[in-house]
């Protein structure tokens, strides 16, 4: 008999360092974007760069809200 619904892929890493890792493609990605800008292509591919680079930075912005979010206890220790 066939599951209905899959298994969650097996992955070796915790939410916190799969998220640094993310951001870290996206930092990365940012770069070589600008890379490619700073090699003054044509204006309409200029432009697209430069909306990817625009993109880019939100998401790494986005992740490092992530982040911070990990970090942070679900509840706080009680004081007594």
């Amino acid at each position: 008999m066939l599951k209905i619904v899959p298994d969650p892929p097996n992955s070796p890493y915790s939410l916190e360092e799969t998220l640094l890792m993310a951001s870290d493609y996206a930092l990365c990605a940012e770069a070589v974007a600008q890379q490619a800008v700073l090699m003054r292509p044509k204006a309409p591919v200029s432009m697209l760069l430069t909306a990817v680079m625009h993109e880019l930075e939100a998401l790494r912005q986005l992740l490092e809200s992530a982040m911070a979010q990990v970090q942070i206890p679900a509840h706080p220790p009680a004081r007594h």
